[in-house]
């Protein structure tokens, strides 16, 4: 069999990675979108390197739109086969690829008013909001640590990485050619200490393991630490500054580590008396589908939970929904502290935030997750005096700070130490996906200082015979 990689390699976006069997299977280990590209985003979506009629599975670790996004697209273009994954991540696809659906066909109307103004003619959507809940009728949803058989000679089973909810291993069992062949692709890999999740569990021995390396040259800051720094951000901007704190954040995951820490600062009784608005209709939808997962928390939120019914609110926290008072916000002169979508600042009702107040001084602006380098995100987060937002340029006047401790990535020792799960010896090849080439670079010492043997840093198009 071989391993086509045909997103995320070499890079942090896009992940799709195609096992093609001698007997003729097709199984793609996640179906992402590629994200934060500028004007090359669209093409690299359209080119998927395979026809989606020919893939039999689509194995799912988690429901991040760089993992998932890309799901409807070939269910448009004629894939049927079925979409495995955990129950939850089940769950959050049906809003996530729904809002995906509709911020393609709303980019698309803006983008075809400009094309017809040029005379030039209109294009179509990647898919639509239907495409998008048409295909959750291929998904199939099973627990963790239950082995499913997929075929004749295909097992999975998804052991969970504490990556964000229903995030897994994917451990894949092959049979070929009379001998069983394991693979084991990690998704994303999270933190050993979680608010919210349970710690990543040991996953079964692989021979093939493919795994991430997004933060495989950084070291994160221990999480009370980043709580307290928080609360100071808090205390700084809305009492000292009498200002707004813009925290840009992805919906699922991070919105709500950053909700329930509020809350818990809150229930002790030492958050600010400021109101905290969580502006985005899908962290909104995938709080809801938090409440349904309590098997994927932590003792931590289960001990909370036991005096504090529901951890994601409280007495000050406004979660906004409709546009109108989303744009009211604009307007509010008082202190307050504003979570928004996305994550990079690429798109959504953040933008509108950051154009509204970017330049004032008594804004501050709170990077909490990664960034891919040509984001606007990470034009602001490292430092750029003036950056565009929706075609206008804005001086950056905001105080900018960065908590990284939040990340639902693990950094290189968390990864390693998730990974020492396995023997070493047994391991045939380890892959890196998911990381910028330079940090892969990197992240490839370290892993053979720790013992680990032939590791291949796939570009782009490259195929492995395993």
């Amino acid at each position: 069999m071989k391993i086509s990689f045909l997103g995320a390699a070499r890079e942090v976006t896009g992940s799709k990675h195609l096992i093609t069997t001698s007997y003729g299977k097709k199984l793609l280990l996640d179906c992402g979108m590629y994200q934060g590209k500028g004007l090359k985003t669209d093409a690299l979506n359209r080119e998927l390197g395979f026809d989606p009629s020919k893939i039999d599975h689509i194995i799912l670790t988690h429901a991040h739109i760089d993992h998932s996004g890309l799901i409807p697209y070939v269910y448009r273009l004629g894939f049927r086969g079925s979409v495995i994954c955990t129950n939850a991540t089940r769950d959050l696809c049906a809003y996530m690829l729904a809002d995906a659906g509709y911020i393609q066909e709303h980019d698309i109307r803006t983008f075809n008013k400009k094309r017809a103004r040029k005379g030039e003619p209109p294009v179509d959507p990647l898919f639509t909001k239907q495409d998008a809940t048409e295909c959750m009728e291929l998904f199939i949803g099973i627990a963790y640590n239950r082995k499913l058989t997929v075929d004749g000679n295909t097992k999975v089973k998804f052991t969970n990485t504490g990556h964000m909810l229903g995030s897994a291993v994917a451990n894949v069992e092959i049979q070929e050619d009379g001998q069983v062949k394991r693979i084991a692709y990690t998704g994303d890999i999270g933190r050993p200490s979680n608010r919210i999740l349970r710690s990543p569990d040991p996953f079964p021995q692989a021979d093939i393991l493919i795994t991430e390396s997004t933060y495989g040259d950084r070291l994160h800051l221990g999480r009370p630490q980043a709580e307290e720094e928080l609360l100071e951000i808090v205390k700084e901007t809305c009492v000292d500054k009498k200002g707004k704190l813009i925290i840009p954040s992805f919906s699922v995951g991070r919105t709500q580590e950053i909700v329930y820490s509020l809350n818990n600062l809150f229930n002790e009784g030492r958050l600010p008396r400021v109101d905290i608005y969580v502006d985005s209709p899908l962290a909104i939808n995938a709080t809801e589908v938090f409440r349904m997962h309590p098997e994927c928390f932590n003792g931590s939120i289960l001990d909370v939970m036991d005096n504090d019914p529901d951890p994601f609110g409280f007495n000050r926290l406004f979660y906004i929904r409709r546009h109108e008072d989303s744009k009211k916000l604009n307007y509010l002169k008082k202190p307050c502290v504003i979570i928004s979508a996305s994550g990079m600042m690429e798109a959504g009702r953040i933008k509108h935030h950051l154009a509204n107040n970017i330049s004032n001084p008594s804004t501050t602006i709170l990077g909490v997750g990664y960034c891919s380098p040509p984001t606007l995100g990470a034009r602001i987060l490292r430092g750029d005096k003036q950056v565009s937002i929706h075609g206008t340029v804005y001086p950056v006047n905001a105080e900018i700070k960065r908590i990284d401790s939040f990340s639902g990535h693990g950094d290189y020792e968390e990864m390693i130490g998730f990974l020492n799960y396995q023997d070493k010896e047994k391991l045939q090849q380890t892959i890196l996906v998911h990381g910028e080439y330079d940090c892969q670079q990197r992240y490839k010492t370290t892993l053979e200082e720790h013992g680990f043997k032939n590791i291949i840093i796939p570009d782009v198009g490259d195929e492995i015979e395993i």
